[in-house]
């Protein structure tokens, strides 16, 4: 079946597996629905199941609280007591509800059915609002605002699978608005598509009678346009309405027609204006002067266009009787107490002819001052709903609003008002930066309310706090308006205002103040005589608005007007308060985001390393840059290690926030004790990769999925052998800066993220030259959407190019040049710059596991620390160095060999080819040994262990203070 509106509409069971009944089954089971149902349907079955809505609901909600004398029901009833006697001895339920869907009158063309039906659809007062009664025809008009039909299973509940049913909203001529609904029920096999005209009909009735509830001046005017419409009609070409456009026309085209009607009539003259439609087309909007017999005057907007439409996007001409002015002629005395009462003239809504569409409306016709109708003729149409009448020819002319020019004006402002209200929530708070939202503010009210807007904010708020004494720590913060040579108090400037000005007296009463005329404001005057002075030359009235927001004071609004002549009103406040009120929740949103972030950051960088250890093997700088719109868990870290080695991590936790520095913190500090224990670069991020996977299943919200991602780069860098050993998880591999400014990017096995587990990492060792630099960054410095990596890389290694460079003028470069104006991601930056022991600093011995050579290396060592001029350590590096050969003598495996470091500290090194390491204990009073290593460990500022691909390092460091 295909019904008037064109949508085909499947009726009946499913006998081949589609239909409604079929694709309502497939829809409650949970199964895709996309042929068999109508779209208007299937969009109000997902609505339902959004709601949580059951099938088999039979409890509706029910209200006694209605009024049962109410606007609609006193226009509806005498329609429905018609339909009534028209449908007199069938299954047709007839009932009336308000905009909220609450039934307020039912009518039964059979007495018997008001006995037999349920509750539920007999008693007024049960409301069937989509939102808990499921898809049905009350609801689904509201929800549509058009005519709807709704057949068996197209119902959502199941009490209503065997019935069908017409509703259509019922609107106010005037204002537009939906007052409620007409809906006619029954059984399925009484359907018929001629109910769609008597629905339409029967509802267009009621809009009469609510018609003639409206303004007795409103009616006059109307009376008078169609008098003379119907005297000189004759003479037209055809016209036509905009309401007869509204099916073809889109939304933003039909606001534009009715936007510039009102226009036409604020204006007050006899106009002719092309306004073009969003397709090319172009329809001409007619203003002409009418009068009432009772003195009113007003103007009529017509839309014309041409008898034949031409193709689409070919602009309509003009008729040639657009500029003849109609005829005005007296309209008849109301006649009271009739049903017509003087809206016999008003036409039914043109959605309710088969003919033409949704009427449009004027703003502000609340009033009565302004009409909106469709065509002519039917305006005269009898009030009889339910005899069928061809339709009569169509006028000549289409009317699209009767207004007065003073209501137009007022018209028109609300109009303006309520669009700059439309465009703040887009508008205002784009970002979570408090200046640039209050930015936001003063740009968006001016020039539209004000020539010039002042924001003031607390210094707390600009920090993210809350201030404590809004009206004393205030600061300039936004200074805006249609010139910039204003004396108004600078930006950054501190502003004290006095009692008495609008400023604190708004802060003081919480609501906007006005003050229409600055010259008679004595309180603004005395706060500054000279400044006020000088901008009186300038501006002339005043609106100041506290910005408040969840009970937190943030500052105030200033809105000046100067160059508009005409002072604020009243209108111009409350519009000025609602602009504050709703950009003080962008603000306070973006305070609130600035506290945490400032919280995060300073977390952020509490655990960051404070400063850099002091080691000889590479000089080092660093940037730690956060995200503009979060802060994320970079990280670094300068490890010295034992040897004069060094070790340099670079990191990135995945995420951002508080949990993402939280745990960058805790794997930071992992990170720093695998290192100390002089693990290999391969072996700890083994151990970070456990560390991560651990935290994972300890972490209750990851449910064992895992939530915590990171990478690494971690290098060890021996100053004595000028090698780099490196491995990474899943980072950006290093930039190396040879001596010769050549820059490489070393391919190292790239690795899996800390996390994932079961992968094994490598590492790799690369030669670095006395003066290199290594060139250590997390994927923020490259990684953007707007970039290109490949760009990036090769901006890296121009900026690198420079190996005269200190690290300290090569992190600057970096940043200006490589990172990004505005991060998405934190960067982590480290630079740095190699630097070898020299040779001479360096003695070796290799020996035998003799027992009787350790009288040799004792002697030999004390020559060299001669020779170093530390004959001051000479004592305590003896004992050390006899007791670590004679251990690696005893319980290791040769070859041993004896190293000496001179370095910041002396460091004494033995080494042989055993894996077992030496332990630390306590000798008893009858021990005969075990207490060399506590000699070490006394004698030593540190002392450990360190292993080797074959064997082990024992190695101790005596302090060189004094010598």
């Amino acid at each position: 079946m295909v019904l008037p509106d064109r949508e085909p509409m499947p009726t009946g069971p499913a006998t081949d597996g589609t239909g409604p009944v079929r694709s309502r089954e497939r829809f409650l089971q949970g199964e895709p629905v996309e042929t068999g149902v109508r779209a208007s349907i299937l969009n109000s079955w997902q609505r339902c199941g959004l709601l949580g809505l059951s099938p088999d609901q039979d409890d509706l909600p029910f209200r006694d609280d209605f009024d049962p004398d109410g606007r609609i029901v006193r226009a509806a009833v005498p329609v429905l007591d018609r339909l009534q006697s028209r449908f007199a001895g069938s299954a047709m339920n007839i009932s009336v509800a308000d905009a909220n869907g609450t039934v307020l009158l039912r009518r039964f063309g059979e007495a018997s059915l008001a006995r037999a039906l349920p509750a539920i659809q007999r008693v007024p007062g049960f409301v069937f609002a989509e939102r808990v009664a499921g898809t049905n025809g009350i609801g689904l008009a509201l929800a549509e605002r058009r005519l709807i039909r709704v057949y068996g299973a197209e119902h959502f509940a199941e009490r209503s699978q065997g019935s069908a049913c017409r509703a259509l909203p019922v609107r106010d001529p005037l204002s537009g608005r939906i007052e409620g609904v007409l809906c006619f029920g029954y059984p399925r096999k009484l359907e018929n598509p001629a109910l769609d005209a008597v629905i339409r009909k029967a509802a267009g009735a009621i809009e009469r009678r609510l018609l003639g509830q409206s303004s007795a001046r409103g009616r006059a005017l109307l009376r008078a346009y169609l008098d003379a419409g119907a005297r000189t009609a004759a003479g037209l070409q055809r016209g036509i309405g905009v309401d007869e456009l509204a099916l073809e026309l889109h939304p933003r085209d039909r606001s534009m027609l009715v936007g510039k009607a009102t226009e036409l009539i604020s204006r007050g003259d006899r106009a002719a204006v092309d306004v073009y439609l969003s397709d090319g087309r172009r329809v001409t909007l007619v203003s002409r002067p009418v009068a009432s017999a009772s003195g009113v005057a007003g103007i009529a907007i017509e839309a014309v266009l041409p008898v034949l439409a031409p193709a689409p996007g070919k602009p309509l001409g003009v008729p040639r009787q657009a500029d003849e002015p109609l005829g005005l002629a007296a309209a008849p005395a109301d006649v009271p107490g009739g049903p017509l009462s003087g809206a016999a003239h008003a036409a039914p809504a043109p959605e309710h002819r088969a003919a033409t569409a949704p009427y449009t409306i004027l703003p502000g016709a609340e009033s009565g001052q302004g009409i909106t109708t469709g065509d002519a003729d039917d305006a005269h149409d009898a009030a009889d709903t339910t005899d069928h009448h061809p339709d009569p020819p169509p006028r000549e002319g289409g009317l699209v609003l009767v207004g007065e020019p003073h209501v137009g004006a007022y018209a028109l402002a609300a109009r303006r008002r309520l669009e700059l209200l439309s465009e703040v929530s887009t508008r205002i708070g784009t970002t979570l930066d408090i200046r640039r939202t209050a930015e936001e503010l003063a740009e968006t009210a001016v020039p539209r309310l004000a020539d010039f807007v002042t924001i003031d904010l607390p210094e707390a708020v600009l920090r993210g706090e809350e201030s404590t004494d809004p009206g004393s720590d205030l600061r300039r913060a936004v200074v805006h308006g249609i010139r910039d040579d204003l004396p108004f108090r600078p930006v950054g400037k501190r502003i004290d205002y006095g009692p008495t000005t609008p400023q604190l007296r708004c802060l003081t009463d919480g609501q906007a103040v006005l003050e229409p005329d600055l010259k008679a404001a004595a309180g603004w005057l005395a706060q500054d005589p000279e400044h006020t002075g000088q901008l009186l030359d300038h501006v002339h009235s005043l609106i100041a608005v506290p910005l408040v927001a969840r009970g937190v004071v943030l500052g105030i609004a200033g809105f000046y007007r100067g160059q508009d002549p005409a002072p604020f009103g009243d209108d111009d406040r409350s519009l000025a308060q609602e602009l504050a009120t709703r950009a003080a929740l962008s603000i306070d949103n973006a305070r609130r985001y600035t506290r945490e972030r400032t919280m995060v950051l300073a977390l952020q960088r509490s655990l960051l390393p404070r400063g850099l250890p002091d080691q000889d093997a590479v000089e080092v700088a660093h940037r730690y840059l956060p995200a503009e719109s979060d802060v994320g868990g970079d990280w670094y870290d300068v490890v010295p290690l034992s040897g004069a080695r060094v070790g340099l991590f670079v990191g990135d936790v995945v995420g951002h926030g508080m949990l993402s520095a939280a745990t960058m913190g805790r794997l930071r500090t992992a990170a720093r004790s695998f290192a100390e224990l002089d693990f290999p670069p391969d072996d700890v991020l083994t151990h970070l990769d456990n560390l991560v996977g651990r935290l994972d299943r300890e972490d209750p919200a990851s449910d064992g999925a895992g939530i915590i991602g990171a990478t690494c780069l971690y290098a060890i860098y021996d100053p004595t052998s000028q090698r780099c050993t490196l491995a990474r998880a899943g980072h950006p591999p290093p930039a190396v800066v040879q001596p010769d400014g050549t820059v490489s990017f070393p391919d190292l096995p790239a690795g899996p993220p800390l996390g994932l587990g079961g992968l094994p990492f490598e590492a790799t060792e690369i030669h670095l030259p006395e003066d290199s630099q290594l060139v250590l960054y997390t994927d923020g410095l490259i990684e953007d959407r707007q970039r290109d990596v490949d760009v990036v890389l090769d901006q890296l290694r121009e900026a690198l190019a420079h190996p005269e460079h200190t690290p300290e003028e090569a992190c600057e470069a970096i940043l200006d040049t490589v990172a990004p104006a505005h991060p998405r991601d934190d960067i982590a930056l480290l630079v740095a710059r190699t630097h070898a022991l020299a040779p001479e600093r360096i003695a070796t011995w290799d020996l035998p596991a003799d027992p009787a050579l350790v009288s040799d290396v004792r002697a030999a060592a004390l020559r060299q620390l001669a020779d170093w001029g530390l004959d001051e350590a000479a004592f305590a590096a003896e004992l050390m160095l006899s007791e670590l050969v004679t251990n690696a003598i005893r319980h290791g495996a040769g070859p041993i060999r004896v190293r000496l470091l001179h370095d910041r500290t002396l460091i004494c090194e033995v080494s042989d080819a055993s894996n077992t390491a030496p332990h630390l204990r306590r000798a008893a009073g009858t021990d005969e040994g075990g207490r060399g290593l506590f000699l070490v460990a006394q004698l030593s500022q540190s002392w450990g262990t360190r292993y080797l691909p074959q064997g082990k390092v024992i190695w101790a460091e005596c302090g060189l203070a004094g010598v």
